[in-house]
């Protein structure tokens, strides 16, 4: 048994952002674990502090008699399983953060929210010995007490609310005839459960799909593997509409015959609805979800669930990650390649690389799925890091790809064609409306138009905390969508009083009341953060498109990602080229997997489908690999330029970020930290052992794409090197060089692998 623990004290200070070691008394040993939470004596007051167990030993790293002893364990409280509190130790290393900030990632509902109750009266007496006690009450004219007797003539359990309300039984009433053991209180807890009108809705469980031979090779081979104890990280590359969600089902099945519980990661909330639909038609009750949308009381409910084993598949975005499953056998990230699984705060992890950590601890499996892989994972694969399974053809009988057409809006311009609709995707938009069909129109970005700019001075409308112009709306609010900044539309320009202010560009609102304009015979949806932004949007856009109450659906990204919607025989895709130019390394990539994406909603039934891509660079690698479902074409393309330039994955890549709401400070701190980062470059490679074999680059420090954003000025320093490891030891370094400034603590300084 351990003598000592690393302890990490649940303080939030960069000061003791560190693991203490502390003696085990010799009635804990055997009681100590990692994970485990315990009180310890904590400073010169030797205050009792709460801390986390992250580590054991038998050696004492100072001397053990000046070390101090665990005061007590806390047993059933509110906290992580061991395996999460080393996770959250990983990604504070991996990532950089405080420990604290990472226990607050891994455990995101920290403090038990108060527990909703079922109590029911259960009736402790046989009816013979209840029809004398009916007697006896009435007798005694106890009328409360007869009232409830009665009851149980009908039934041997009685809601507690029925009692006090319908039968008018007090607690006092109660009182004397639970000490005399005629009747029990029962108290249930009462789980709030979002997945129960999915359950409602679904009725009989169990339904079996048949495997085609792809899938069912597939299915055999990384149960086979698991059951072997081989457990690794699989790709399954397969088309749109192959089926993985069958696979994803029948590998969860397996998990279950085995008593392992699987977790399946989705990117979208959008996707929940047809996802957790499909998952408690096989799985019933077994079946939960989490996404932002729920209350902390909802996402509390179903993580205790989870922590009590009465739930074994938990479907959320990169949270449900953190599920305290105790016999975790299988994680499962569908459409791997989405930006979504990245975190955008500290500590700054990839669910990919967090899901393989956690299933290492745990001897799970981990799957990732999706038809256009991300460059990384796709490499990974193809250097045998990762098994890699190839699915060609789609799982629906007769159901083939879309037929898709390019068409390069230049010419349509110059034939005099100002429209949105490129004639042709006019052309079939009728032709589907008149044959019943559905169509998804296809636009990434938000609101009536992109911008309003003068027409006499050429000034746009700017967001006064951020470099960004103001989106209009079609209520006449001019929107910042990274601040959330609003106005009402002005009369007159604000930098010269000119009143000819007029709208340029088009967002998913303006698309919608063209198509309205346009086809006034046709019902539209419009599918964006707007009109989702309320608990239960998705589900209602979703669903009311399913049940074809509309022709046409119109949106943003969300769209376009995983939904199956048979009766959709037309995509429309109204300006590819959004995404391709962004300031990005990874905007082809992007742009490719996007285009697919969408093109794989179209013809997903055994009608043929048609794909519509609008753009300005037809001749863009990324369009032509799309337009071909190519993506071999695309990866090799794109791993010349990858290779070409040193980007991931031909070489690692370290974002510094360093902001201030004071310019000056901004500018300091980021010239402070470059110098830093150079001088320890240059002593590293002047080193014996590393001689010869640092090939590191420094690009910038430059503004960012967005220098002020919401009142922040920022500066970004990028450091490439082929050594993944010598970039996490230049970020420790400069962490704690730029402690000792002064500036430290005025300026936010983010370090973020790319």
């Amino acid at each position: 048994m351990a003598e000592f623990a690393d302890i990490i004290i649940d303080i939030s200070h960069e000061k003791v952002d560190r693991p203490f070691q502390y003696r085990i008394p010799e009635s804990l040993k055997s009681q100590v674990y990692a994970g485990c939470q315990v009180d310890v004596p904590f400073g010169k007051g030797n205050r009792i502090r709460k801390g986390y167990v992250v580590g054991l030993s038998n050696q004492a790293c100072y001397d053990r008699e000046k070390l101090k002893e665990i005061v007590r364990i806390h047993k059933g409280s509110v906290s992580a399983e061991s395996q999460l509190i080393q996770v959250a130790w990983w990604m504070k290393e991996r990532y950089g953060s405080t420990m604290n900030q990472a226990l607050k990632t891994v455990l995101p509902v920290k403090q038990k929210v108060k527990q909703k109750e079922k109590r029911w009266i259960t009736c402790l007496i046989r009816k013979e010995e209840l029809r004398i006690q009916i007697a006896e009450a009435a007798k005694r004219k106890y009328k409360a007490r007869e009232r409830l007797f009665r009851a149980f003539l009908e039934m041997e359990q009685i809601p507690y609310e029925m009692a006090l309300q319908q039968l008018h039984i007090t607690a006092a009433a109660m009182k004397p005839l639970i000490d005399q053991g005629m009747i029990r209180l029962d108290t249930l807890a009462d789980y709030r459960n979002p997945a129960a009108g999915f359950l409602k809705s679904q009725g009989k469980t169990g339904s079996l799909v048949t495997l085609n031979q792809e899938q069912q090779a597939v299915v055999s081979d990384i149960c086979l593997q698991y059951d072997k104890g081989i457990q690794k990280t699989y790709l399954i590359h397969g088309i749109t509409g192959s089926g993985k969600t069958e696979i994803y089902m029948e590998l969860i099945e397996h998990m279950q015959s085995q008593g392992k519980e699987s977790i399946l990661l989705i990117p979208e909330i959008s996707l929940t609805y047809q996802t957790v639909m499909r998952f408690c038609r096989r799985f019933g009750n077994k079946v939960s979800f989490i996404n932002s949308k729920l209350s902390a009381g909802e996402r509390y409910d179903q993580f205790e669930q989870a922590r009590k084993g009465e739930i074994q598949i938990m479907i959320g975005p990169r949270s449900a990650l953190f599920t305290p499953f105790r016999n975790l056998g299988l994680i499962i990230m569908d459409e791997e390649h989405e930006t979504a699984y990245k975190s955008e705060i500290t500590p700054r992890y990839h669910a990919r690389e967090t899901a393989q950590y956690r299933a290492g601890l745990c001897g799970a499996s981990v799957v990732l799925g999706s038809a256009t892989p991300s460059v990384e994972t796709y490499t990974k694969a193809l250097h045998g890091i990762y098994g890699y399974y190839k699915i060609t053809r789609r799982a629906k009988k007769n159901s083939m790809l879309p037929s898709v057409m390019v068409v390069d809006m230049r010419k349509e311009l110059k034939e005099g064609n100002r429209s949105i609709f490129s004639g042709r995707l006019e052309s079939l938009i009728k032709e589907k409306l008149a044959k019943k069909e559905q169509i998804i129109l296809f636009l990434n970005r938000r609101g009536y138009s992109s911008f309003l700019s003068c027409r006499n001075c050429g000034a746009a409308i700017k967001c006064p905390h951020c470099d960004v112009t103001l989106t209009l709306h079609q209520d006449d609010r001019l929107v910042c969508h990274y601040c959330n900044y609003q106005i009402r539309r002005p009369r007159l320009c604000p930098a010269c009083s000119s009143p000819y202010l007029a709208p340029f560009g088009a967002g998913t609102q303006k698309v919608a009341a063209l198509v309205r304009e346009t086809f006034p015979e046709a019902r539209v949806l419009r599918m964006d953060y707007d009109t989702t932004s309320k608990k239960g949007g998705h589900e209602a856009i979703l669903s009311a498109f399913s049940g074809h109450e509309a022709d046409i659906l119109v949106g943003t990204q969300m769209i376009v990602k995983g939904h199956d919607f048979p009766a959709v025989t037309l995509v429309g895709i109204l300006a590819a080229d959004l995404s391709l130019y962004a300031p990005d390394y990874r905007c082809g990539e992007r742009t490719f997997q996007l285009l697919t994406q969408a093109a794989g909603r179209a013809g997903r039934d055994e009608r043929s489908g048609h794909v519509v891509i609008q753009t300005y660079s037809p001749e863009h690698y990324c369009i032509e690999a799309a337009a071909t479902q190519n993506y071999e074409q695309f990866y090799q393309k794109e791993m010349e330029y990858r290779k070409l330039l040193s980007y991931p994955p031909a070489c690692a890549l370290m974002a510094l970020m360093v902001s201030s709401p004071n310019e000056e400070i901004t500018g300091k701190a980021m010239e402070t930290a470059w110098r830093i980062a150079e001088h320890f470059y240059r002593n590293m490679a002047a080193g014996p052992h590393l001689s010869g074999s640092l090939n590191m680059q420094f690009i910038g420090p430059v503004n960012a794409v967005i220098y002020k954003l919401n009142d922040m000025y920022r500066k970004i320093l990028y450091m490439k090197c082929e050594n993944y490891d010598i970039l996490i030891k230049i970020r420790n370094h400069m962490e704690e060089e730029l402690k000792g400034h002064s500036f430290y603590g005025q300026a936010s300084i983010l370090f973020d692998f790319m």
